[in-house]
């Protein structure tokens, strides 16, 4: 498993991930917010299968 996720795109999934984490404990409370876990794995990881799937590469 290479890594196709590069330095800013990682960023931004860490980023956006914490933020919809942090929907669970702060704000509305709901359940959705734990779809953070998948941008923030994929960044910490430096894979996306989407990515794999689409030949993209950044």
């Amino acid at each position: 498993m290479t890594s196709n996720v590069g330095g800013l795109d990682r960023i931004l999934r860490i980023v956006v991930g914490l933020g919809l984490i942090a929907l669970v404990f702060v704000g509305p409370q709901t359940p959705w917010g734990w779809l953070g876990v998948i941008p923030l794995a994929s960044a910490l990881i430096g894979f996306c299968p989407a990515y794999r799937l689409l030949g993209i590469r950044t």
